[in-house]
C-alpha cells in the first residue's frame, strides 16, 4: 500500500504551503541521488518528489484529501519535480557546495496558456441482466467545472490578468551571487506569479481565482449489450475542466458485473443447471426453464443421462458490437434419484426389475436405478 503523502514529508494534514515547501527542500537536499549514494535514496527522492507535487498544488491537494492517491493518479507526473518553484537545483547544490562553478541550470517556465483537463475514472457495478442487454444508466461524478462567473479565467468579471511586474511577464527571476570562486547565477520561477508570467489582481469571488470549482454532475450513459467485467467506456469531455479555460479531459467508466444466483457466464454463453426426476430422465418430458429472456420450453430426451448438457440456441449473451449475434444457453441436467420411496413405488419398481431380469438384492433399488442409467 502506498504511503501517505503527508507522512512522506513529515508534516501534519493542516500544514500550510510554506511548511510543505520547507519540508520538501529539507528532504530533497538529503536524498537527492547526486548527493546521497546510499541504496534506496533515489526511490526515496522520487517518493518525496511525488508527495510535494501533489500537496503543493491546492486543487491536487483537495482531490488527494477527498479521494486519496486514486484522485490524483492522472495528474501526477512520473519523473522528477522541476525545482524552479522552490529555488531550483542551484539553490539545493548551493547549500552543499557554496556555489562552486559559474552558471546554473535554466528554470523551466510554466505554461501560462489553456491546458487540457485531467481524465477521470469511475468504477460502475452492473447486475447480470444489465450487462447482457445494456441500456441507459444514470451516474454521478465529482469533477472540476469551469467557473460560470469568470468563464475559467479566475479574474473578477470586467477585469483580466496583468503582466507580472516582478518578472516582466517572463515567469523567471535571476539572482547573481559573488563568491570567492567566481560569480554564481541562479534562475528560478518568479515567486510572485509562480512562473506564469501573469497575475490576477482582482480574483473572481466565486472560485477564488482558480477558474474552476468542484461540482457533482449527473450523467446518463449508454451501456452496450454484451459488456463484461473490465469493459471500459469512454465518455468524451466529461473529465476535469482544463486550466485557464482549456478543454476538459475524458471520463473512463470501468464496468464490473455482479454474480447472479441462477446464471453463470462463460464468454457469450450462459450456463445454468436443472434437476429432474429419474422417471422424467427415463421417459423424457418437456418443461419450462428460466433464461435471461424469460421462461422457455426445454425438451428432455428419453434416456437422458446424469450431467447431460442441453443447448438452447441464441439465448446467451449478445456479442459486443454486434447484438444481433448471440451465444447459447447451456443447461446441465442433474437427475434426482430418491433415497426413500413409498411401498406402492417399490412394488412397481420390483416388477420392472423382474421384467428386465435385474438383481435387486445387493445394492437395493438404488443399485437397480443406477444400472438403468448406465444401460
Amino acid at each position: 500500500m502506498a504511503r501517505d503523502y503527508y507522512e512522506i514529508l513529515g508534516i501534519s494534514r493542516d500544514a500550510d504551503k510554506e511548511e510543505i515547501k520547507r519540508a520538501y527542500r529539507r528532504l530533497a537536499r538529503k536524498y537527492h541521488p547526486d548527493v546521497n549514494k546510499e541504496s534506496g535514496a533515489e526511490e526515496r527522492f522520487k517518493e518525496i518528489n511525488r508527495a510535494y507535487e501533489v500537496l503543493s498544488e491546492p486543487e491536487m491537494r483537495t482531490r488527494y484529501d477527498r479521494f486519496g492517491e486514486a484522485g490524483v493518479a492522472s495528474g501526477v507526473g512520473a519523473g522528477f519535480q522541476d525545482f524552479s518553484d522552490i529555488g531550483g537545483f542551484a539553490d539545493i547544490f548551493e547549500s552543499f557546495f557554496s556555489g562552486f562553478g559559474g552558471g546554473a541550470g535554466q528554470a523551466t517556465r510554466r505554461r501560462s496558456g489553456p491546458a487540457r483537463g485531467d481524465d477521470l475514472r469511475l468504477d460502475l457495478k452492473l447486475d447480470f441482466r444489465e450487462a447482457v442487454f445494456g441500456g441507459e444508466k444514470e451516474i454521478r461524478i465529482p469533477h472540476l467545472e469551469n467557473c460560470n462567473i469568470c468563464s475559467g479565467s479566475g479574474a473578477k468579471p470586467g477585469t483580466s490578468s496583468q503582466s507580472c511586474s516582478t518578472c516582466s511577464g517572463t515567469g523567471q527571476v535571476r539572482r547573481a551571487t559573488r563568491t570567492p570562486f567566481g560569480s554564481f547565477t541562479q534562475v528560478s520561477a518568479c515567486p510572485t506569479c509562480n512562473g506564469e508570467g501573469q497575475v490576477i489582481e482582482q480574483k473572481c469571488e466565486a472560485c477564488g481565482g482558480a477558474g474552476r470549482k468542484q461540482e457533482t454532475k449527473k450523467l446518463k450513459i449508454t451501456i452496450p449489450a454484451g459488456v463484461d467485467n473490465g469493459t471500459r467506456l469512454r465518455v468524451s469531455r466529461e473529465g476535469d475542466a482544463g486550466a485557464k479555460g482549456g478543454p476538459p479531459g475524458d471520463l473512463y467508466v470501468y464496468l464490473f458485473i455482479e454474480e447472479d444466483a441462477e446464471f453463470h457466464r462463460e464468454g457469450i454463453n450462459i450456463l445454468s443447471e436443472i434437476k429432474i426426476s429419474y422417471l422424467q430422465a427415463i421417459l423424457g418430458c418437456r418443461l419450462e426453464v428460466n433464461t435471461v429472456d424469460g421462461a422457455v420450453e426445454l425438451t428432455i430426451p428419453k434416456g437422458t443421462q446424469p450431467d447431460t448438457v442441453l443447448t438452447l440456441e441464441n439465448h446467451g449473451v449478445p456479442r459486443l458490437g454486434n447484438p444481433v449475434s448471440r451465444g447459447d444457453h447451456l443447461i446441465t441436467v442433474h437427475i434426482d434419484i430418491p433415497t426413500h420411496i413409498t411401498p406402492e413405488e417399490r412394488e412397481l419398481l420390483e416388477k420392472l426389475a423382474k421384467i428386465k431380469g435385474d438383481r435387486t438384492g445387493k445394492g437395493g433399488l438404488e443399485g437397480f436405478l443406477g444400472g438403468l442409467f448406465r444401460g
